[in-house]
């Protein structure tokens, strides 16, 4: 049984016989990458960066359900992608407008 189902990977469309299957293998390095620099400190996170890879995540994570053969490994390293650059935008922003505003409440 668990020959059959190594077989049927290493035949699949979207195999570790082609580049539909180590493209997305190699590109979860971004998204290991992205979660490494969670614990940077948000003045060195970059707004144009980090948009690139979410909306990266996104476009690609909707491209991976339309093509033929179903690519889970896109889309899942996609969707992580998206989540991580999500995550890092929403400290980026949060670090940028909402600690302007507590100095002005605390001079009060």
């Amino acid at each position: 049984m668990a020959t059959s189902k190594l077989q049927a990977l290493w035949n699949h469309p979207a195999g570790p016989k082609t580049i539909h299957f180590w493209a997305p293998t190699f590109k979860w390095g971004i998204s290991i990458a992205n979660i490494a620099d969670f614990a940077k400190p948000t003045d060195k996170i970059s707004y144009p960066q980090q948009l690139a890879v979410t909306c990266t995540g996104v476009i690609w994570s909707r491209y991976s359900m339309v093509i033929t053969p179903k690519n889970w490994n896109l889309f899942s390293v996609n969707v992580a992608m998206a989540g991580t650059g999500l995550y890092q935008l929403a400290r980026k922003i949060k670090n940028d407008f909402a600690s302007e505003a507590e100095p002005l409440v605390a001079k009060e």
